[in-house]
Parts: structure tokens; sequence; C-alpha cells
């Protein structure tokens, strides 16, 4: 049972900041998710938009701007207060590199979407986990299916989350022939519904299991939600809140532990 503070703690400080992932472990998030690109100039950044448009007010694209370009964005600016007020912009926010994360957090774990798909970057992602010892303590995550498989293919030793196309095998095979067509991946990930199909469902979480896959899902601040997906089996929640939901969380492993 993990709690994932999605973006950090997201509803607390500018998301995919070093202040929301400090934020977000002093909440109580088990995991740190986030999401990644690269930069002109080959730096693995930590951000969920592919341009600074919706974070830091530039339309530029990371791919096309250098490391130097991206750390001056002010990527506090994004961040609205329910009174519109943006309270970060100009507080000296930047947009973190990959490495730069995981040396700020050496014993955290990770949950990291690799966003871009062109020019792929997973081989640098895998080179870059590798290199700083963090393959253990890191998931890796795609919607791309030509990504996960590039991860895998690389011997990737950490867990690895399915893709949508993987989900969409998942959902339209039953539980054998999954097992003989000898599909790959650790964990799925995935909203309470997406369109006609809902995966919070006793039935959806339990095939994942027979399966050996774990269920987290996303992206959800309300405890009561929290509450019934964990009742379902989930085996994690990505919250944008996680010091609202850190409370569920504790007293369900104190039941836990007392049964």
């Amino acid at each position: 049972m993990l709690l994932f503070g999605h973006r950090g703690a997201a509803a607390e400080r500018p998301e995919n900041t070093l202040p929301a992932f400090e934020r977000a472990i002093e909440a109580g998030a088990d995991v740190l998710e986030t999401d990644v690109h690269a930069t002109a100039d080959g730096h693995i950044v930590v951000s969920h938009d592919e341009t600074g448009e919706r974070m830091a007010g530039v339309a530029a694209e990371i791919r096309g701007s250098t490391l130097a370009e991206v750390r001056r964005w002010d990527a506090g600016w994004g961040f609205l207060a329910a009174d519109g007020r943006r309270p970060f912009a100009g507080a000296g926010y930047r947009i973190p590199t990959l490495e730069e994360l995981l040396c700020a957090f050496p014993t955290a774990r990770f949950n990291v979407d690799i966003k871009q798909e062109r020019p792929p970057i997973a081989a640098a992602v895998v080179e870059l986990l590798r290199r700083e010892r963090a393959e253990e303590r890191v998931t890796l995550a795609s919607f791309s299916i030509r990504t996960m498989r590039q991860v895998r293919a690389l011997g990737y030793r950490g867990q690895t989350a399915l893709a949508q196309r993987e989900l969409v095998y998942l959902l339209g095979l039953p539980a054998a022939a999954w097992r003989l067509f000898g599909f790959a991946g650790d964990r799925v990930q995935v909203p309470v519904r997406h369109g006609p199909v809902r995966f919070a469902s006793r039935r959806f979480v339990a095939k994942c299991h027979a399966l050996g896959l774990a269920v987290d899902f996303w992206t959800i601040d309300d405890p009561s939600e929290a509450e019934g997906l964990l009742n379902l089996g989930a085996d994690g929640i990505m919250s944008d809140d996680p010091a609202r939901l850190a409370p569920l969380f504790e007293r369900r492993r104190c039941v836990t532990a007392a049964a």
C-alpha cells in the first residue's frame, strides 16, 4: 500500500520542483511520482509538459531549449492559489534535472514517467539511473509502448509499468492468454475511469493481482475515494495532496499491523 506524491505535493507547491518533492516526503509520501523530458543538449529534466508554457509562461519546447535556457524559466509562476494569485512567481523555483532529484533524495523511491517520445530518451534515462545506481528504487512508466519495450530491452532492473497498448491487451485478453504471450511489466497505473471503461472495480484489480501486477490509481485527492480504492485492493494511490491522504494510510497501516 503506497502513497505516491504526484509531481511532488502539487497541491501545495509548484509541481515537479525540489520543494514540491520535499513537501511530499514531509507529508508522508512513500513514492515520488514525476515525468521527464530531455533538453536540446541532452540533459534529462523533470517536467510533465513538453513546453514551459503552463508552468513558466514560456512557450518554448524543452527539447528545443538548452539546460541553461530551461534553468532561467520561472517554474513557480504556474502555481495558482484558490484566489487566483500566483504566490510562488519570482520566488526562485526552477525545473530540476533528474540527476539533481535523485541526489537530493538519495533514499526515496520514484515513479518516473518518460513523456518524450521524439527524439527517444529511454536509453538516456536508463543510463542515468544506472550511473546513479538508482534502478532498484525507480519504477519507469510511459504511455508509449515503444518506450517501454526499449526500457525492458535494455535489461532495466527496476520495476516497469504497463504502456497504454499493453493495458488494452490486459483488458481484452483472458489471464491465460496474457501469461501465454509473456507480457512484461510490474505495475498497472490507471485512472478510476477512462471513457466507458471503469478500472476501479474489484474484478479488474483481482485480475491484475492474479497476473502478479500491482495496481495504482491516479490522481486521487479525496480521502473517501482513496479509501474506497484501497478497499478494492489498490496497491497505490497517486495524489497531488499527499498530506490530505497520509492520515488514511497511517490508520490503515496501524490496523494491519495490529491484526
